[in-house]
């Protein structure tokens, strides 16, 4: 039997704040009150003055991801040690499936790469392609292993991404099930002509990326997403669908206005829309893509960066309570030998980042402690409310007898700055370099056990458990 108690730290959750100790034995949150009795051999943790968060979930990685040519960076392994020692205790990744490649075999490949997680984890399942093959092999990953997230992508053309009639099939198909499905929102045909356009024009540099990608057409294909969900219903009903009957939709890495407003529109007319977005998203402009010797590859993802104002305008929404989720899409790749890939050529680069690490700190820091959010709607968008829309809670997301011991312990006094020469990323570069934090990671307890320490991570390869989800 291992035990861990937590004394006197300020628990915070997505709707209360007291000061109480925590009782932890095997992996389980056991008792919550004051001065508890500690059980014989218990680690006992100060914890004064400091605050007692549910751990983090980050819905959306993608650990060892093959991906236009190569491989994501982190695997399972050194991307969930690097999530532990940055407060998340779960973490949600993606099957995804080649063009007509069986969702089965996918499903396989991806869950023995998993196996060497050192936290807990779950799976969204991506559909590239669409059939009866595809609905056959969606309703048995539902059932056998409890994915209940279905994602599809409207940019990747000609690999990963789908049709307007193969987005309805799954659409319908997921609403049969009971699942969600998430959508990356790009318009991929239009972003196509745009790339060839500016290649013609010999505009190859990174930042011509984020040019071939405007935030108009991001907006455009959210709104399009949430009118096919709700022509879906339509189509199941017989008859002109009302907002409130289309397929619950959960929107990845929203970045932009445009989007928002999509989103906005059909929340005010009844339709249920989620809303996830990143730190980057909130605190880089696009004017990171002009740094000089192809640095500003480091930036390249999908959707890009957007220029100033949209910021402010996705904090307002997280602070109104329209984003539900702040996840990382953590997607790195090296820039010695990966981005360049895409020299000459940015549609040559490999979209994405680090940031699991990062995330809670920078919440932290520029939402809590910058007054745009309060400590309880910092829990709620980094854990509690992933859990509740990816059917996870009440075993993760919240602070309750019962619940798996999965928490983070930080210190609001404590400063440090984002660098990737101190980073547990596998990859030499930091979008946040430089960026200065307020407060620190003390302690990561996951499964019960302390796997963070005072800059010193201790965990195991192979621990983390598969989280079937409901």
């Amino acid at each position: 039997m291992s035990s861990v108690v937590l004394k006197s730290g300020t628990i915070v959750t997505s709707t209360d704040q007291y000061v109480a100790d925590i009782v932890c034995e095997d992996g389980i949150i056991r008792a919550i009150g004051k001065d508890l009795a500690v059980p014989l051999g218990a680690t006992v943790l100060d914890c004064s003055g400091q605050y007692v968060f549910p751990g983090g979930i980050d819905g959306h990685t993608h650990m060892e991801l093959p991906f236009m040519g190569t491989v994501s960076a982190d695997d399972f392994y050194t991307g969930t040690a690097a999530a532990l020692a940055g407060g998340t205790t779960t973490i949600i990744d993606f099957i995804i499936p080649g063009r007509n490649q069986s969702l089965l075999e996918a499903r396989d490949l991806t869950m023995a790469n998993a196996k060497k997680s050192c936290c807990d984890y779950g799976l969204h399942m991506s559909v590239t392609w669409f059939g009866d093959q595809v609905r056959r092999e969606m309703a048995e990953v539902y059932h056998k292993d409890g994915i209940q997230s279905f994602k599809i992508f409207t940019a990747y053309r000609g690999s990963i991404g789908v049709d307007d009639i193969e987005l309805v099939g799954v659409l319908d198909a997921a609403h049969e099930l009971g699942a969600l499905v998430t959508s990356h929102c790009e318009h991929g045909d239009a972003i196509v002509a745009l790339q060839q356009r500016l290649l013609a024009q010999g505009k190859t540099e990174p930042k011509y990326h984020a040019h071939s990608r405007p935030s108009y057409l991001e907006g455009e294909a959210t709104g399009r997403v949430i009118a096919l969900a709700r022509a879906a219903g339509a189509a199941r009903n017989g008859h002109d669908s009302k907002a409130a009957d289309a397929q619950a939709l959960y929107i990845v890495h929203l970045t932009c206005k445009e989007s928002m407003d999509a989103v906005y529109r059909a929340t005010a007319e009844g339709q249920k829309v989620w809303v996830e977005t990143c730190p980057q998203y909130l605190l880089l402009d696009d004017s990171v893509y002009d740094k000089p010797d192809f640095e500003g590859a480091a930036y390249v993802m999908s959707p890009p960066i957007r220029p100033k104002g949209h910021q402010d305008y996705l904090w307002n929404a997280l602070s109104a309570g329209l984003i539900h989720h702040v996840a990382t899409d953590h997607c790195p790749f090296r820039q010695a030998d990966q981005k360049t890939m895409g020299l000459g050529n940015f549609t040559k680069i490999p979209n994405g980042a680090a940031g699991v690490e990062n995330r809670m700190a920078l919440l932290y820091t520029y939402g809590v402690a910058a007054g745009r959010i309060s400590l309880q709607q910092f829990v709620n968008v980094t854990s509690t409310q992933a859990a509740k829309i990816f059917g996870l809670y009440p075993r993760k997301g919240c602070i309750a007898v019962g619940a798996d011991a999965d928490l983070l312990v930080y210190d609001p006094t404590g400063t440090s700055t984002i660098s990737a020469k101190t980073h547990h990323h596998n990859v030499d570069r930091n979008i946040f370099e430089g960026f200065e934090l307020k407060g620190r990671v003390s302690h990561t307890i996951a499964q019960g056990k302390v796997q963070w320490q005072d800059g010193q991570l201790r965990v195991e390869r192979g621990s983390g458990r598969y989280l079937r989800r409901t």
